[in-house]
């Protein structure tokens, strides 16, 4: 580690980058965030680093969420509202079903880079860049839009910090008091073709708030019922920017990348010999790396090993990401070994990558029941394998729109294009994001 520095990355082969032709304005620009404040301090992140240490220990876990990728042009008040009230919603059924604290992490206030899976785009005879997300260029299809644009990271910075200011304040002004929350969830259940299956839950968790108010437990004095913690997290790609928000903590002296809590790597950046896994390496935020179906035991054990070279507990976070079809083959033997090999992680599922198809429509849509699947899958493996199922990691909105098929309202291909948003993947509702809770707290009773 002592050869280390957050520019060591630019010695090592990387993908998934975008081609700057402004080099100089590129310096510039990087010159300029390095004197901008931190987005988030350390302190804030090893808090972090301490709960997700107590998930890995089987005593809590991480519900992780947000947007595919964050849009300039849709940043407004209203929809991170939205997003963070279906985050606590989700929360609230969690921790209720599963008596274990709900770590909360938001995709959000830097989920700005995608990756892709080609570098152009071909529409007709025209072949432009591909999209990368805002903080590279713009979706539309035109030569000006697509050319990568170094300015755009002030952009995006600066509103990573204007989400941060609003969810801090959303987070400890009220919105988040559990009595809201769960009127928000009773409301859903009244609402709900399945509402049955639900309502035992909402009611139960407000039968024990009233128990609380009774007994003289209220918001006037416990904050924890008024108030509540969530951070924040982003795939790690565009590694200029995160180099230049990566910066010294004065009481420990050690290095964090300061433009959110917890970064991850990506199932197509995640070599060992290469620049995500070097820059990543040296930084002391939570991480996370995606697995995929192809990942074998012996690579993943290495990649353990370069991430956490001293077994923490809280410092790393495997995401999985096999598909529905794929990981009730592929989790267990990995599951097994890791075990084996007494490695301390957080396992995750991240149910939605896996599952993408294009619809007879032609959205690229996901399917309710194949993302359930998955999950239910990843609950009975780790049942099998005596490990514990730390968390979920979901693409999802606190909009209504119709970018997933399935679930309680029967979302249909032909429904897609009456409220399909996303620039990247489809994301699941609202009320998707509500149903998922309740029926993932029904594998949290049973461990």
């Amino acid at each position: 580690m002592s050869q280390w520095q957050p520019d060591s990355w630019r010695q090592k082969p990387i993908l998934q980058q975008p081609t700057y032709h402004d080099q100089q304005h590129l310096k510039d620009v990087e010159q300029k965030l390095k004197s901008y404040p931190p987005l988030v301090f350390a302190a804030e992140t090893r808090q972090l680093f301490k709960e997700l240490g107590q998930v890995a220990d089987g005593k809590g876990f991480l519900l992780q969420g947000g947007d595919c990728a964050e849009s300039f042009d849709e940043f407004n008040a209203p929809k991170i509202r939205d997003t963070f009230k279906v985050i606590l919603q989700m929360a609230i059924v969690l921790t209720f079903a599963g008596r274990c604290p709900v770590t909360k992490v938001a995709r959000m206030a830097g989920q700005y880079a995608k990756p892709r899976s080609g570098d152009f785009e071909t529409i007709g005879d025209v072949s432009l860049p591909s999209y990368r997300g805002d903080i590279i260029n713009n979706f539309e299809f035109t030569e000006a839009a697509r050319t990568p644009d170094p300015q755009r990271m002030l952009d995006a910075y600066h509103q990573s910090a204007s989400t941060l200011n609003l969810l801090r304040a959303f987070a400890q002004g009220g919105l988040a008091d559990l009595h809201q929350v769960n009127r928000w969830n009773m409301a859903f259940v009244e609402n709900n073709p399945l509402k049955e299956r639900y309502q035992d839950v909402a009611r139960r968790i407000q039968d024990s708030l009233e128990f609380m108010d009774v007994m003289g437990i209220n918001t006037s004095n416990t904050p924890t019922l008024h108030e509540t913690s969530l951070y924040t997290s982003h795939e790690a790609l565009l590694l200029n920017y995160e180099q230049a928000l990566t910066r010294v903590d004065t009481l420990t002296d050690k290095w964090y990348n300061c433009s959110a809590h917890m970064l991850w790597i990506g199932e197509r950046t995640r070599q060992l010999d290469h620049a995500h896994i070097e820059f990543f390496r040296g930084i002391h935020n939570p991480i996370g790396v995606k697995v995929g179906p192809t990942m074998q035991g012996d690579e993943l054990i290495k990649l353990i090993d370069a991430l956490n070279p001293d077994n923490t507990s809280g410092r790393l976070t495997l995401i999985t990401r096999m598909g529905a079809d794929n990981l009730e083959q592929n989790l267990p033997a990995l599951l097994r070994r890791v075990k084996q090999e007494g490695r301390n992680v957080v396992w995750s599922s991240d149910p939605m990558h896996g599952n993408t198809f294009k619809a007879s429509s032609g959205y690229k849509t996901r399917n309710f029941d194949a993302i359930l699947r998955e999950i239910q899958q990843f609950f009975a493996a780790h049942r099998a394998e005596g490990t514990h199922a730390g968390g979920i990691h979901l693409e999802m909105t606190g909009q209504h729109v119709t970018e997933c098929t399935g679930g309680a309202y029967q979302i249909g291909d032909d429904d897609l294009a009456q409220a399909y948003k996303t620039q990247c993947d489809p994301r699941l509702n609202a009320d998707q994001v509500l149903e998922m809770a309740f029926l993932v707290a029904d594998h949290l009773k049973v461990g």
